[in-house]
């Protein structure tokens, strides 16, 4: 899938700021509490794949380069042609696919 090219916004980098800056810094602090839960959680030998791509999703967000979002999107999405056979051991959506061993999408 090819990313959409960037768009300019028409608002102001102030204005941007001034309306949004107190909603997403909720979520920033949405965020670090998850992560100090799961500092707290019982360890586990095993990484959940959810996990891996959570952690991948945080440098995409610090890394400076354009079109975050769509990266982030692509990380969590499942571009397989097959189709599953079953449903069986699936409870519901798992918000991630579990990559190949060291690989990144």
């Amino acid at each position: 899938m090819k990313p959409a090219p960037s768009c300019s916004c028409p608002l102001s980098r102030q204005a941007v700021i001034n309306t949004y800056f107190l909603e997403h810094r909720a979520k920033l602090l949405d965020i670090a509490a998850y992560l100090d839960r799961l500092d707290r959680a019982s360890p586990s030998h095993d990484v959940d794949f959810r996990e891996t791509a959570f952690r991948h999703a945080l440098k995409i967000l610090a890394d400076d380069a354009p079109d975050r979002a769509c990266r982030i999107l692509e990380l969590f999405s499942d571009h397989s042609q097959d189709l599953p056979q079953s449903a069986a051991g699936t409870k519901g959506a798992a918000g991630a696919v579990q990559l190949p061993e060291g690989g990144e999408s």
